[in-house]
């Protein structure tokens, strides 16, 4: 299907884009992964867009006191392939590894994909994990939100009218830690039926942190608390994996029922905890 009639806008500094999407009924085109789609769909009938590929510096990722700042317009391969995510945020890079095929990955960006907030994405579930945060900007100022509170619900973020993301802020993770990214992959689309990230600190044989996250499973993104709380209490890892997505409702659709997402989240949970048991030092 063909897109209905829109007009078009490149803007070449952030300051000008940011004063286009102030008013009117504008969408952001990072990597068009998302957008284009729903456009020749007309699930998405903009009056004009604004395509982000000329504004130099929105795709860096560098390393800063701590913190692996990434730009919005950086590329999922950018982020599979960074020497410094790759050294640093381990996790992430793993991650985008998953996501979609090679000419997806060469295309899409970090920022539009955390933007558009599909709920079976496969950043999310890391972000969480990680307890990253997303810069956010628009012509009246910057703001930082913490990934807990940026994802909302399915397709729903904490981006207010005028705002982009415009930066990702990860801690980078400690030398002692473990992580791991086991996905369930939708045959067809790529995206995750299920996706779970987990994180692990150890102190000898002890578990002093916990982080594991879910994508895929429900309408949002969610932290496996009571499962964290388990594992740093010294339960194992097959009870911790028993309560992941506890409290949660499940999503239903033509490939999983709620009941079998629930079991391929606490199954591959349990894949991503021992696996990133055995890899914390």
């Amino acid at each position: 299907m063909i897109p209905q009639s829109f007009e078009y806008s490149a803007p070449q500094t952030l300051e000008e884009a940011l004063t286009l999407i102030e008013s009117g009924e504008r969408k952001i085109l990072a990597g068009g992964m998302s957008l284009i789609p729903l456009m020749k769909f007309r699930l998405a009938q903009p009056d004009e867009v604004v395509d982000l590929g000329r504004i130099p510096g929105l795709n860096t990722i560098e390393e800063s006191n701590g913190v692996v700042h990434i730009g919005a317009m950086a590329t999922h391969h950018a982020v599979e392939s960074s020497p410094v995510i790759r050294a640093r945020c381990p996790l992430l890079a793993e991650t985008a590894s998953h996501i979609g095929d090679v000419q997806v990955r060469n295309m899409g960006t970090m920022g539009g994909s955390i933007a558009h907030a599909d709920p079976a994405a496969d950043y999310p579930a890391s972000l969480l994990a990680l307890e990253a945060r997303i810069r956010l900007a628009s012509a009246r100022g910057s703001r930082v939100v913490a990934a807990t509170d940026f994802f909302q619900d399915a397709f729903m973020t904490a981006l207010e009218p005028g705002e982009l993301v415009v930066e990702i802020e990860v801690p980078v993770e400690e030398s002692t830690e473990g992580s791991r990214y086991e996905k369930v992959a939708h045959p067809a689309s790529g995206f995750a039926v299920v996706g779970v990230a987990a994180r692990i600190r150890k102190s000898g044989e002890r578990i002093t942190m916990a982080r594991t996250a879910v994508t895929g499973m429900a309408s949002r993104e969610f932290r496996a608390a009571a499962a964290e709380a388990l594992l740093e209490g010294g339960g194992s890892i097959a009870e911790a994996a028993a309560l992941v997505g506890q409290g949660e409702q499940a999503n239903s659709d033509l490939y999983a029922t709620p009941d079998y997402r629930l079991h391929l989240a606490r199954v591959h949970a349990a894949r991503a905890l021992a696996t990133a048991v055995s890899r914390a030092s």
